[in-house]
């Protein structure tokens, strides 16, 4: 998190802004007369609905604006969250690997306790993890990862992948003897395959293929699985190309023995990992090494974070809009009332007020779009997340509908901006204002 995105960098301008208005309070801040004058000049009268409707039309540029760019931090704060959520289903805080050919048991064994005594480590589990090809008793084949899952689904267990199981769950029970254990497949690879609970799959091996002299090639091994469990995590990714086995058969069908992948580690906090990676590394020293789950999708989440600041940017030009059109507004409102400007002015009332006149228009303005456009964007947004109106394809964005999770801090920054950009938009105005002299004022026609 930059600085200038924290929750202290926001309470600081805030108390700063709020030090500046109490000190400007007297010079700047319109008296109940200065108020109630300008609350006249914005309501519509029979001689000027023009400028009233102009008036509507920006507050309603305010509006969207706000709107807008709530919305837009919102859907790039959930895609982000979703994003990370959807991860961590199947991909642990830390994995603990080696520079060679995995884990022997123990090494594994070894490492599993000192890693479980580490402060902030909440639980330790081994993997294994290889590439398979698998078929469903037809030509169509399909590349596959192979995921060695331990069977643990307490408290102890790595990931929430278990609970994303919609048939079966990670015990592997297979019901047929011709087979050499459980697998379980993702929705949309079952689908394609056509291979659902109780059907065998075939999953080719990269590892034990063996040289035959008759064919003079080497020979891939074959194994034989029955489908004993379906699981739907909402990731494309997982639910498209992951199979799970349980640790014995995954580690006969990488050709492991009773070696293992690595160890998979979950942490109390998820955003320590990277940390706690590096203090892990430095450790247990060569030849192990330390990947978190922020540096494996370090790309994906700054193309997220870049498209967040893009993006709301160029909506923030939407606000600058509707500023343009409050100068407009409140141009038209002192063109409209130089007469009545003259005439205070004439009666006593200092430049001053007038100009507070004008001021506090476009402030109010400002409040009312604002106000409007925070709660709009609030709730709009909550009515597209819960009832996931919004479907995307999930094979581009690996999530099947746009979240929106729109974060109190950017509601906050949001409004903050638009009612400094509705404080600045009706100075040149209201200056103006200020700067007509009476007697021709009073003439104008």
């Amino acid at each position: 998190m930059t600085a200038f995105a924290s929750p202290w960098f926001a309470v600081a301008v805030g108390t700063v802004l709020l030090l500046v208005a109490l000190r400007f309070r007297r010079t700047v801040w319109p008296s109940p007369l200065e108020r109630q004058i300008a609350l006249r000049y914005l309501r519509s009268h029979r001689t000027s609905r023009l400028v009233s409707l102009i008036t509507l039309i920006a507050v309603g540029g305010v509006t969207v604006g706000v709107m807008a760019l709530v919305l837009v931090l919102g859907v790039m704060n959930g895609l982000q969250s979703d994003l990370r959520d959807k991860i961590l289903v199947a991909n642990p805080h830390l994995r603990v690997l080696t520079y060679g050919e995995g884990l022997r048991l123990d090494a594994w064994r070894r490492i599993r306790g000192e890693v479980a005594h580490t402060a902030g480590v909440q639980a330790v589990a081994p993997f294994v993890m290889t590439q398979g090809l698998i078929s469903a008793g037809h030509d169509y084949a399909e590349g596959v990862i192979v995921l060695g899952v331990a069977a643990d689904t307490g408290t102890r267990a790595v990931t929430s992948f278990a609970r994303h199981f919609v048939k079966g769950d990670l015990t592997f029970r297979a019901t047929r003897t011709d087979v050499e254990a459980g697998i379980a497949l993702g929705t949309r690879l079952a689908s394609k395959l056509s291979a659902f609970p109780g059907q065998v799959v075939t999953l080719v091996s990269p590892a034990g293929a063996r040289f035959n002299p008759s064919v003079g090639a080497y020979v891939p091994k074959f194994h034989r699985y029955e489908v004993t469990g379906i699981f739907d995590t909402g990731m494309y990714e997982y639910d498209n190309s992951y199979v799970a086995l349980g640790l014995l058969a995954a580690q006969r069908f990488a050709g492991l023995d009773t070696s293992m992948t690595g160890m998979e580690v979950r942490l109390a906090d998820p955003w320590e990992a990277e940390r706690l990676g590096q203090d892990l590394e430095a450790r247990l020293g060569y030849p192990y090494r330390v990947l978190d789950w922020q540096s494996q999708n370090a790309s994906l989440f700054s193309a997220l974070k870049l498209e967040k600041l893009a993006m709301a940017l160029v909506v923030f030009l939407i606000c600058i809009v509707a500023a343009f059109n409050v100068v407009g507004t409140l141009t038209m409102v002192v063109r409209d009332k130089t007469r009545e400007i003259g005439i205070l002015l004439a009666m006593g009332l200092s430049r001053a007020s007038v100009g507070r006149i004008f001021l506090a228009q476009g402030i109010l303005i400002g409040v009312v779009g604002t106000s409007l456009g925070a709660t709009l964007g609030l709730v709009v947004g909550g009515m597209v997340d819960s009832g996931e109106w919004i479907r995307i394809d999930p094979s581009v964005y690996f999530i099947d509908h746009l979240p929106v999770r729109t974060q109190p801090l950017d509601a906050l920054l949001v409004v903050a901006a638009s009612l400094f950009i509705a404080t600045l938009a009706p100075l040149y105005p209201a200056v103006q204002a200020a700067r007509l002299d009476p007697v021709t004022a009073i003439r104008y026609e």
